[in-house]
């Protein structure tokens, strides 16, 4: 199983200016990159928002900065907001991503958290659904394609145009990322492409019939069912259960209650945080025994070949994001990679016997 982290870049007041420096942020952004690719996790992704607490709004452009500093780690959006975007633009600048790493580049295609884009780059909210499968369809037609003949209702239609440069990659892979949606997790399964699910809230064995629903979608469509399922969550890992509850007990809370106050949620308390943290909460924080646990348990739940865990939530100083990353790559990945190593092998036992 791929082990690694997302981000979004959030950004927190300077102690000194009291101001947000987003150009620091980014470069601590990078160097958390970094890290992750020297102690030997497997993925990165860098999110995209167009808001003042986020410094990412290009995705493509902080993960190929990173990519020159990086040598094995694979770096992929999480998400790209494709129905916002142009999918000829997302393809070109991942395919340069993709030569600029040596073939790690990958892009996760969403809808996006906010919708911020829209009114931004002049789409109506209206369209929202339509627009993503259309650009979705696009975006696809491109990575098969070098020259490409479409048409669409809501883009301009490209007539015979080459789409350059090409990646290395052949596919460029392409994951489908969800919050809970099961249409768009059916057209992921029936498309053939992976699919990341987002667990920010509520037990995960409540997302597993999303996970079937794939599985059924890509057998019924012809494609084989073992397509990769990657599971992303918020988490956070210190020395101590103690240590790694209250050092992200702060941070998080800030964001869930900002949020709370635009969509209509109440303030996150104690008790609720605790509750996520607890073996049947969302929340992946704790020692490195805990949070090793707490990925097996989702593994059996969903059978996934990724796992992404957010630890830069909110104003989370870099220096603990940092400590966290060495702890999840040398304390807790072995852990995993053993112990999914060995039910695979007696799965694999069991199946031949």
């Amino acid at each position: 199983m791929d082990l690694g982290l997302y981000t979004f870049g959030e950004l927190a007041p300077d102690p000194a200016t009291g101001r947000p420096d987003p150009g620091l942020r980014l470069r601590q952004l990078v160097e958390e990159i970094v890290l992750a690719d020297q102690v030997g996790l497997d993925v990165f992704g860098v999110g995209e928002h167009h808001r003042p607490d986020f410094a990412v709004s290009a995705p493509a452009v902080v993960l190929a900065a990173a990519a020159e500093r990086t040598t094995r780690i694979r770096l992929t959006s999480a998400v790209s907001v494709i129905s916002s975007d142009d999918p000829v633009r997302v393809f070109q600048q991942f395919a340069t991503l993709d030569l600029l790493s040596g073939g790690r580049a990958e892009i996760m295609a969403g809808r996006g958290s906010f919708v911020e884009s829209f009114p931004l780059f002049g789409f109506d909210l209206r369209d929202y659904d339509d627009l993503f499968a259309e650009h979705l369809e696009l975006l696809l037609r491109l990575r098969e394609q070098e020259v490409v003949t479409w048409a669409g209702v809501r883009r301009p239609a490209i007539d015979g145009r080459g789409v350059y440069p090409r990646p290395q990659q052949d596919p460029l892979p392409v994951w489908i990322a969800v919050g809970g949606t099961p249409a768009s997790v059916a057209r992921a399964g029936a498309l053939g492409l992976p699919l990341a699910i987002a667990i920010i809230g509520g037990s995960p064995a409540r997302f597993r019939p999303l996970a079937d629903l794939h599985r059924e979608s890509a057998r019924e469509a012809g494609h084989r069912e073992d397509i990769p399922i990657g599971i992303n969550v918020h988490g956070y890992v210190a020395e101590t259960s103690a240590r790694a509850a209250a050092e992200f007990y702060r941070p998080f809370a800030h964001v869930m209650t900002q949020l709370g106050r635009e969509r209509g949620w109440s303030p996150m308390t104690e008790g609720q945080y605790e509750a996520m943290r607890s073996p049947m909460g969302a929340l992946a924080v704790g020692d490195p025994a805990e949070v090793a646990e707490r990925i097996l348990a989702i593994h059996r739940i969903f059978g996934n070949r990724r796992f992404l865990m957010q630890m830069s939530v909110g104003t989370m100083p870099h220096a603990d994001v940092m400590r966290s990353i060495a702890l999840y790559a040398t304390e807790v990945a072995p852990i995993v990679r053993a112990e999914v190593a060995r039910r695979e092998g007696a799965a694999a036992a069991a199946g031949g016997a």
